[in-house]
């Protein structure tokens, strides 16, 4: 027998297992026990989506890395065989879709438009202003009663404030924005509950777009707008890329201080040493351990493939669906020792929650700074925060393309 098609064999004749999987209960912040046993036992293997389409599941960490950075390897929603996380979303990315699924060159002209913004050294210079809102944020928190939901009175208003500051929106609009980004990315949206959600956003955009043609300011839609000016962007094309921007500007980070929070909270050791370092390096390494071990894209990140590849011993077809669950593959003991353990003085800088490659989270720098900064404010300003239900009662959200908590009542 071939050695290289015995593993696609097996794994077409055993059962083909449902994705996304179960959590373990009482297990939060763990990928879903299958999915390790597929890591150690059938790390590429089929699984079987919403539509029963039968995707290739990728679950150990060099296999994800490889094929993330593969050219053979498409982001492009478009193409048959790319595996929709549901049909909501499907119908929201044909409605609209954003230069983060598109592939190359397309893809690299549109985020070079965008890139300075989020790079290192202008990521840098806004430490202060961000250091100010989660100062003011945190002084309201102290003035104001108790319990209350840190999701709403910090985690939410923090990224929101600095991606409007950032992007030049009025945060005054934040609860229309805020709400449609949370019925955007949720999986259980019907076809026709995405497609209107998607085209109100779109249409605020626009008319954001609109303004800042007639009345330019020093903000980053001011510079998208501009590009509308000189013929590179359509006026669609602009407010697809303002969406994309104001959505995945807030809605991660929140997830990842919230949920951030309860996983520190449940592991008192940790969050001694976050509450109690005065070094930016301790932080900056709890910010990636965090990172890693929360995985707060649980879904995976999909591909399509454009020819035929050979990984692992199987061979994935042209035109078939790749699923590269991150979330298991940051936890894969052949990269990290003792992986289920949160160690936030590990610095796992390797991982791939903000995924690889090309397509790696544009963001990532500012996401970073904020979580520092949030990291290292927030329990040393309060530093007998606590839950205040039991980690049972805190609602979970499994129903989204990004995890964290609805909820996360705290109390001092």
């Amino acid at each position: 027998m071939n050695p290289v098609s015995a593993p696609t064999h097996d794994a077409l004749t055993t059962e083909i297992p449902d994705y996304p999987m179960a959590r373990a209960a009482g297990c939060p912040f763990d990928p879903p026990p299958a999915l390790g046993e597929l890591r150690s036992h059938a790390p590429i293997s089929r699984v079987r989506l919403w539509d029963g389409s039968t995707p290739w599941l990728i679950s150990r960490f060099e296999d994800q890395r490889a094929l993330l950075g593969d050219p053979r390897v498409s982001a492009d929603s478009r193409r048959s065989g790319y595996p929709h996380q549901s049909a909501g979303l499907k119908a929201r990315r044909t409605e609209s879709s954003t230069f983060i699924n598109r592939d190359d060159p397309e893809h690299a002209r549109q985020r070079r438009m965008v890139t300075a913004a989020f790079s290192i050294k202008r990521v840098d210079a806004l430490r202060p202003a961000i250091q100010r809102i989660v100062d003011g944020l945190i002084d309201e928190l102290l003035a104001g009663p108790k319990p209350v939901d840190l999701v709403q009175a910090f985690a939410l208003p923090v990224p929101s404030l600095v991606i409007c500051e950032l992007l030049g929106v009025p945060y005054a609009d934040h609860e229309f924005f805020q709400t449609r980004s949370k019925a955007l990315i949720k999986q259980t949206a019907t076809p026709e509950e995405s497609v209107a959600t998607v085209r109100e956003l779109l249409e605020y955009l626009d008319g954001l777009v609109g303004e800042k043609l007639e009345h330019p300011a020093d903000d980053l839609l001011s510079l998208v707008a501009e590009r509308v000016r000189a013929g590179e962007l359509t006026r669609s094309e602009a407010a697809g890329m303002g969406q994309l921007l104001l959505v995945a500007g807030h809605e991660t980070t929140a997830n990842m201080i919230a949920l951030g929070t309860l996983a520190l909270i449940q592991h008192p050791d940790q969050l001694a040493r976050v509450r109690e370092s005065e070094d930016p390096k301790l932080i900056a390494s709890a910010v990636e351990e965090l990172l890693r071990y929360l995985n707060i894209v649980h879904a995976g990140r999909r591909r399509v493939a454009l020819d035929d590849i050979e990984i692992g011993g199987v061979t994935v077809r042209a035109g078939e669906g790749l699923v590269l669950a991150n979330d298991v593959g940051n936890r894969d003991p052949e990269v990290f020792a003792e992986p289920d353990r949160l160690d936030v003085g590990r610095n796992p800088r390797q991982h791939v929650a903000f995924g690889f490659g090309v397509h790696q989270c544009l963001g990532q720098p500012l996401a970073r700074v904020e979580l520092q900064i949030v990291y290292g404010t927030l329990y040393r300003r309060i530093p007998e925060l606590r839950l205040a239900a039991d980690i049972e009662e805190i609602p979970l959200k499994h129903d989204g393309l990004v995890y964290g908590v609805y909820e996360l009542p705290v109390t001092w």
